[in-house]
């Protein structure tokens, strides 16, 4: 878990405020940050985001899902479940970050 933006949060908000409840105030908007609620994902981080599943953002919903199962029919890690350490952590590595794309591309249709 990530700790530096509460504490930091906490102690700016008690330096600024002067009072126990500003490193309260602090923490939360320090909590905030750490959990990446104040970040707002770019075009660019979007366009990543396709690339990952090998499209483009004019891609069409059955394309999406049909980049989706097969990148996941190649890099599930019970597909690889016999070979070395190294090509099962490469292949759990590829598949979340094949997972994390598919789920913010829904994410992003669903909310249009």
């Amino acid at each position: 878990m990530r700790y530096t933006g509460k504490l930091l949060g906490a102690l700016i908000g008690l330096l600024v405020l002067r009072h126990p409840l500003g490193a309260v105030i602090g923490a939360v908007i320090g909590h905030a940050i750490d959990a990446g609620w104040l970040v707002r994902t770019g075009p660019a981080a979007r366009d990543r985001t396709y690339a990952t599943l090998g499209l483009t953002r004019d891609a069409s919903d059955d394309e999406v899902e049909r980049a989706y199962r097969r990148l996941m029919s190649q890099y599930h890690p019970d597909k690889v479940a016999g070979a070395a350490e190294e090509i099962r952590g490469i292949a759990e590595k590829r598949a979340s970050e094949i997972n994390t794309a598919y789920e913010a591309i829904c994410r992003e249709r669903r909310t249009r």
